[in-house]
């Protein structure tokens, strides 16, 4: 854990003891205000990365939303038209990652997106295996993630 969030986190729980009020308004509040002062004091501390890999989270957050919403979309689509024309299929997906934290997140985003689903790791964790509902064009599934989650996830956590 980052010095800085740990900081951040001390910051909250003391704003929390001093106000008398432990609800998580108040907490969420205090972290807010813990955030601010660390941000004030980052440069003399000597850590900058705290917002930045912050941002960075931020912005795989909301490419994971944007393409909940955009497959679940797809797949209502699918599933309400009178001919479904789907070819299923499993993928095999090269992985650029390494960590297995980043693999088990990647895996897990692509599951919870609707119309995919992670089926299998290799052993040497080089590929992910992905079952599509729609697999008429793989080398298309395998850029989306790619230039998608795979790309965001490496830029949060490098």
């Amino acid at each position: 854990m980052s010095s800085m969030l740990l900081l951040n986190l001390v910051l909250a729980i003391v704003w929390v003891a001093v106000t008398g009020s432990a609800s998580l308004h108040n907490l969420v509040f205090g972290f807010v205000i813990g955030a601010i002062s660390v941000g004030l004091v980052r440069h003399q501390l000597g850590g900058t990365g705290y917002f930045s890999r912050a941002r960075r989270v931020t912005a795989l957050f909301l490419v994971f939303l944007y393409d909940l919403m955009k497959s679940a979309w797809s797949v209502a689509r699918l599933v309400c038209s009178p001919r479904m024309e789907v070819k299923p299929g499993i993928l095999r997906f090269e992985l650029s990652l390494e960590k297995d934290f980043e693999i088990v997140l990647l895996a897990n985003m692509i599951t919870l997106t609707p119309g995919t689903l992670t089926v299998d790791v290799s052993d040497d964790k080089k590929y992910l295996f992905i079952h599509a509902i729609d697999c008429s064009d793989p080398d298309g599934i395998r850029r989306d993630i790619a230039n998608g989650f795979e790309k965001k996830i490496r830029e949060a956590f490098a």
